[in-house]
């Protein structure tokens, strides 16, 4: 085969159109599933086009204006080809190369979603979680080949932005049918039949005896790995499965409860009283729970996160002007670089109160601040 390609390129090379042999070769390694070389070999031919030494020594960016921007164009073409050749037969690394050095890695992310474990199992979960080309996928497949401590432990490492609420939803999910699951298998083999709930509440109701004090239906430390990202998600079906795992996890022995910091002391009934107020379960109440929590710390010795998750809590709610009150009474001498909360100023333009923000703005010598609310009380946003 190899004699055969030589005398065939020799006579290609020896027609009037040098380019042929090129083709000639560009042909051949598409066929052949050489997509390196045929990226080499596409490239090559440009540079025979635009008069550019054949054998590359140097970067493009040494290339001669008038060429550079033509080749380099010619170079993201064939980068593109190769890079979804390589998806298309398979292999996700490789066309991770090209089409990361190109800028186009959505195609990556479809090819993603098909991937199973093999072989290039680790590389394949790297791009796609490490990273972040498609990482909701990336902990599903880290989940399904390594169980849910390696996929919560991967979740907690890496500062996962793009899909964050996807691959909470995904733990979540995936805890919440362990412990289902188990509690079904228990209940089946106490009663003689399965229950036919899903949801924990309704299978926990009526069946105290399946708490025993040690009694559990998951490992306790995914449990309390995953309750704190509760403060975080927006999704209503995640929410609402964060509340019945707060409601399972206070039917456990006290042996298995857990203290958290504050103003989540015990971890779930507070992280209960939070997933509450957001889905709008008797969210008065549940403010208050949290109200009463700021209220009874020491800022000096424990911190000023109570005061925080107050505030959160009620921007969360669109509350704005209690989230500012809660602020200007917890929060007003805290140092902004310690916030994890909306400052007073935010708080301000949040709660439409530009006297408010136009005064604190003058107070703390800000003088962008003080035109935007004065400007802003003039001009509402989207009228211009």
């Amino acid at each position: 085969m190899t004699e055969g390609l030589f005398a065939a390129l020799d006579r290609a090379l020896a027609s009037p159109s040098p380019a042929g042999a090129l083709d000639l070769l560009i042909a051949e390694f598409r066929e052949g599933g050489s997509y390196a070389l045929l990226f080499e070999a596409r490239n090559m031919k440009k540079r025979l086009e635009l008069g550019l030494p054949l054998i590359q020594t140097e970067d493009s960016s040494t290339f001669p204006a008038e060429a550079r921007a033509a080749y380099e164009q010619a170079m993201i073409e064939a980068a593109r080809e190769a890079g979804e050749l390589y998806l298309a037969a398979g292999n996700i690394p490789a066309g991770y190369r090209y089409l990361r050095a190109i800028g186009e890695t959505a195609a990556v992310a479809d090819a993603l979603e098909q991937a199973q474990p093999g072989d290039d199992f680790e590389a394949v979960v790297a791009i796609a979680f490490q990273e972040g080309v498609h990482p909701a996928r990336g902990l599903e497949l880290i989940l399904r080949q390594h169980g849910m401590c390696r996929a919560i432990t991967a979740f907690g490492m890496y500062a996962v932005a793009k899909d964050r609420d996807r691959c909470i939803r995904l733990l979540v999910t995936e805890l919440h049918a362990e412990i289902a699951g188990r509690m079904a298998r228990v209940i089946e083999q106490q009663e003689g039949s399965k229950p036919d709930a899903r949801n924990l509440p309704a299978l926990m109701s009526g069946r105290d005896w399946l708490f025993g004090e040690y009694d559990y239906y998951v490992d306790t430390s995914h449990l309390t790995s995953l309750l704190p990202y509760a403060l975080e998600t927006t999704d209503a079906a995640t929410l609402q499965l964060f509340g019945e795992l707060c409601e399972y996890g206070r039917h456990l022995s006290p042996n298995f409860h857990f203290k958290d910091q504050p103003p989540f002391e015990d971890g779930y009934t507070d992280y209960g009283c939070f997933v509450d107020a957001v889905l709008g379960r008797d969210a008065g109440r549940q403010i208050e729970h949290f109200r009463r929590k700021a209220e009874a710390c020491d800022p000096e010795a424990d911190g000023t996160n109570p005061a925080q998750v107050l505030v959160n809590l009620l921007v969360r709610l669109e509350r704005y002007a209690d989230a500012l009150e809660a602020f200007q009474q917890f929060l007003a001498s805290e140092d902004p670089a310690r916030l994890q909360c909306p400052g007073a100023l935010h708080l301000c333009h949040m709660a439409k109160q530009y006297d408010r923000l136009r005064l604190l703005a003058r107070e703390r010598g800000d003088l962008l601040s003080y035109a935007a609310a004065s400007l802003s009380e003039r001009v509402p946003p989207g009228t211009v």
